[in-house]
């Protein structure tokens, strides 16, 4: 004898009200401007975002709280003022970070540093000089608890 669905038991399903949000699968795109492979710019390059650099520059790049990326195949002779930069093609020219330098196997740079931190992988050339300065942070930290331990 075959059962009619009428007679079936019926699972009780409420009907949502709300839509939950749908899941992201990507993280919020990161603002970064890019100069590609064909484009060679001579001057001054400023910004308030990231810059990935797979062209030609020659002038001075100057993004001081952002991210400085020398892509392959980017050659840039310019002196660079940014929060951090990393080279993976080739720089001509002096680099004052705020927080890092990053070369690359593939990079090489001939000029010098001034950075809190630098790394340096295995196979980057380096020609210049190094001035890795301590943190301001740290100085004032030091200040504050000396204060501190006079006011006692």
């Amino acid at each position: 004898m075959l059962h009619s669905s009428d007679n079936a038991p019926k699972p009780n399903y409420a009907p949502s009200t709300t839509n939950p949000a749908p899941v992201k699968t990507m993280t919020a795109p990161i603002d970064q401007a890019t100069i590609g492979r064909s484009v060679v710019i001579k001057g001054e390059i400023s910004g308030a975002e990231s810059l990935y650099i797979d062209g030609r520059i020659e002038g001075t790049v100057s993004f001081g709280d952002h991210r400085v990326t020398v892509g392959r195949n980017g050659v840039v002779a310019a002196n660079i003022t940014a929060r951090e930069v990393v080279i993976m093609g080739k720089v001509t020219g002096n680099i004052e970070c705020s927080d890092r330098v990053d070369i690359r196997s593939e990079g090489s740079l001939t000029g010098d540093i001034v950075s809190q931190r630098i790394s340096i992988e295995d196979g980057a050339m380096l020609k210049g000089t190094v001035q890795v300065k301590s943190t301001e942070v740290k100085a004032d930290l030091k200040a504050m608890s000396a204060a501190a331990g006079k006011s006692h």
